[in-house]
């Protein structure tokens, strides 16, 4: 086992918990069950660390060996770092047929031409997401295995969910992405979170939905606690109210669990009567973030619970109805002479 397969191996044990070791190994199927039996779990973490790298060693495994071990461990373990999502936009004629083995020949046929040294292994998981792995090099470097790309694509969806891509890899991947799955282009999607599964949650509808509508009572009865009777008399249409509105924009169950909503603004400050107070002078800007450790849990219970009123911002309402949480708010009022609109 050479030094880069080492620090790769060293690196996904260690953020590994005990506990969860031999099931991980078991599922890697590198290593003879009889030496994984052998293997006390109860050591403290270098001492565990370092034989299971001796026994790596002993089996002569190697670098690919390796990655595949880290993949099974972001696989099991989706939300952890940082994800962004990306939307593929004007799918071709045949875009509806691409299969597995299609996508896989054209992706890595595109980024071998393109990047001279790279590496790049493709696994498709049991719900049927695409999970893609690229360690990039360049002409003279080779594939850093330390700082890998993740991508997961479900196929025959428009979106795919990116961790850890610098800027300068960014056109390789997309084109990839576009050639692969045979659309057009593909577009940020304004969405970033630590949770894979929440992103996925929100953006393919894995989620309890409540669309408009009159019938108020049916979601009362089912979801609402009990109240006192006096209170529910004297309240209960309002409280219905409160807690349509709270479900039609954020669901009436367990919502994805988004942890930020960022709102960029670009205003002026305004008077009476909607005038600027300085026509003259640039754009006042600021950054409004929302934090929470279930943004839109927190945000529904405001709405149900009366601490916001309703009905539900368009700001808010619009994390789930267009998947997204960065938002840029601009000035719709007069444009002064001489500047131009700020408009996104």
């Amino acid at each position: 086992m050479d030094a880069r397969a080492r620090s790769v191996l060293s690196r996904v044990l260690r953020r590994v918990p005990s506990r969860d070791m031999g099931a991980l190994l078991e599922k890697w199927s590198c290593l003879p069950e009889d030496q994984l039996r052998a293997v006390d779990y109860t050591r403290p973490r270098a001492t565990l660390t370092e034989h299971i790298i001796g026994l790596c060693e002993d089996n002569s495994l190697g670098l690919k060996h390796v990655t595949n071990l880290e993949m099974i461990y972001h696989i099991e373990n989706p939300d952890q770092g940082s994800w962004h999502a990306c939307q593929l936009t004007d799918p071709q004629d045949d875009a509806a047929s691409v299969e597995l083995v299609q996508f896989k020949e054209q992706f890595k046929a595109h980024l071998l031409g393109v990047v001279r040294h790279i590496s790049i292994k493709i696994k498709k998981h049991e719900d049927d997401a695409i999970w893609i792995r690229i360690a990039w090099g360049d002409n003279f470097h080779k594939p850093n295995h330390l700082k890998p790309t993740y991508a997961v694509h479900h196929l025959h969806t428009s979106y795919v969910f990116i961790s850890n891509l610098a800027a300068k890899h960014k056109i390789f991947l997309s084109q990839a992405l576009e050639v692969a799955t045979k659309h057009t282009s593909i577009k940020e999607g304004h969405l970033t979170t630590k949770s894979l599964t929440a992103m996925r949650d929100l953006l393919l509808r894995r989620y309890p939905q409540v669309f408009p509508s009159a019938q108020l009572r049916i979601l009362k009865e089912r979801n609402a606690p009990p109240l006192h009777p006096c209170i529910a008399q004297e309240h209960s249409e309002l409280e219905q109210t409160r807690h349509q509105m709270a479900c039609e924009a954020f669901g009436p169950g367990p919502a994805p669990k988004l942890e930020t909503a960022v709102y960029k603004l670009e205003t002026r400050y305004r008077g009476h009567g909607s005038q600027t107070l300085a026509e003259g002078e640039e754009f006042f800007r600021g950054v409004v973030r929302f934090s929470s450790s279930s943004l839109l849990e927190s945000f529904h219970h405001c709405v149900a619970s009366g601490v916001a009123e309703g009905p539900v911002t368009p700001l808010l309402s619009a994390i789930t109805r267009k998947g997204r949480n960065y938002f840029v708010i601009t000035d719709k009022g007069p444009v002064p002479p001489g500047q131009s609109a700020h408009r996104t």
